[in-house]
């Protein structure tokens, strides 16, 4: 049984091969991966010791499991135990964990990148001949190993081309450990939460500024994106800049949660969805409110400021020992009783951390009735209760508030300080 890659070694000369390209002829002396430590390491999110608590405890996971070595492959993944936050364009990246080492296996179109943000060693991985990812991976996890995985991630192709270059002796899904260590969140991911939440509330009030009879939704929305993108920059001066985005929704188009922006003009009482999501370094963050241009209607001040009330209640409720499905049970019987349930549209709230819709959701941390995970102090959540009023009946629109929580040993500490309701939110 081959060995990985020992403590300390370095990763060697790049692997060459004899190899042939389908009705070619043999091309040598190409590499299948090297190092590429290019200009020196650059600032993380998070202190070096942050990281290693991290390994820490994915190593005594694996350990637990009798595993040897971890292969992790999802963004957030690779970002939480690294510091690396990749970006796929098809092709894959991985971080092999050992006891001794992690290395990040990236793609060479990302350059010395991949070495100069993560946290460990670095492989980079030619894309000239099909499978030179998988010899970078075994070249660090060796073969025959007992071998983690994340089962939620690992593709059907991609597991058979695992087995044919590590040739595993087991294979252990290690998700699920890693999901509930990610979920509790340390002092250091507080933190640059409470940033996070401060920077959704700029990108707020650059909405609410921007919002008037006529103007476009996508007009709005840059107001809040670009507001957020400059305070982010201001904040964390050497941090990577991405993927900070807003959701403006009017009218009709606020009855989904996640509608895209569209050039919709604002007419004089509509309803209105301001959405921003600041990214820091991968970490996701939000606002969401409802608002009206112009007074609301009896029948709309009604609904608003009644999921308004199951917006307050369900905060209420979020302490330590309550499971996801026992809130969730709450403010369904809290809206059953005001006639109202029939319009809720999806759970009552989400993690947050790593979080976003293409790195990850921590899926054991939803406020949900079919989800059983118990609240505990460090877990950070929103409370984000949501009623859709059909188009043609009266109040029609959707009605949405978010606040972020942080679970505390005893009531829950709100990071979100734009503030709802209609005494507040009522523009023009």
């Amino acid at each position: 049984m081959a060995s990985p890659h020992p403590k300390g070694a370095p990763l060697g000369r790049p692997e060459r091969r004899d190899l042939s390209f389908e009705g070619g002829s043999p091309v040598t002396e190409r590499p299948a991966f090297y190092r590429f430590p290019n200009g020196d390491k650059a600032p993380l999110p998070f202190a070096p010791e942050e990281y290693d608590r991290r390994l820490a405890g994915l190593r005594r996971s694996m350990a637990e499991a009798g595993v040897e070595v971890e292969l992790l492959t999802s963004m957030h993944n690779v970002a939480y135990y690294s510091g690396f936050l990749y970006c796929s364009f098809g092709r894959p990246y991985g971080l092999v964990v050992t006891p001794e080492t992690s290395v990040v296996v990236a793609a060479g179109i990302d350059g010395g990148q991949p070495w100069r943000r993560c946290h460990g060693d670095a492989l980079t991985y030619t894309d000239w001949a099909r499978g030179n990812f998988w010899r970078a991976v075994a070249h660090v996890a060796g073969t025959g190993r007992r071998l983690g995985i994340e089962g939620d991630h690992l593709t059907l192709a991609a597991r058979a081309d695992l087995d044919a270059h590590l040739a595993p002796v087991s294979v252990t899904d290690l998700a699920p450990a890693t999901m509930r260590q990610r979920m509790t969140k340390s002092p250091a991911e507080i933190a640059l939460i409470r940033q996070g939440a401060a920077v959704a509330d700029i990108g707020g009030a650059a909405i609410r500024d921007a919002i008037r009879e006529g103007a476009r939704e996508i007009d709005v929305a840059m107001a809040g994106r670009d507001a957020m993108e400059a305070e982010i920059a201001r904040r964390f001066p050497e941090a990577e800049y991405r993927d900070t985005w807003v959701w403006f929704q009017s009218g009709l188009n606020t009855d989904g949660a996640h509608n895209p922006v569209t050039g919709r003009r604002l007419c004089h009482g509509d309803i209105l969805s301001l959405n921003t999501f600041p990214m820091i370094s991968g970490y996701y963050t939000a606002l969401e409110r409802t608002l009206f241009l112009g007074a609301p209607d009896a029948d709309s001040l009604r609904i608003w400021e009644a999921n308004v009330a199951a917006h307050e209640y369900g905060i209420s409720l979020l302490r330590p020992g309550v499971t996801c499905a026992e809130v969730a049970h709450r403010i369904n019987a809290f809206l059953e009783e005001r006639g109202l349930l029939q319009f809720r549209s999806f759970g009552y709230g989400h993690s947050f951390g790593l979080l976003s819709h293409y790195y990850g959701r921590e899926a054991g941390l939803e406020l949900r009735e079919d989800i059983d995970t118990v609240l505990e102090p460090g877990m950070v959540i929103s409370m984000e209760p949501m009623l859709t009023i059909p188009e043609g009946e009266p109040g029609a629109g959707g009605y949405r508030e978010h606040d972020i929580l942080i679970v505390t040993d005893g009531a829950p500490e709100n990071i979100t300080g734009f503030p709802y309701g209609p005494a507040h939110n009522v523009l023009g």
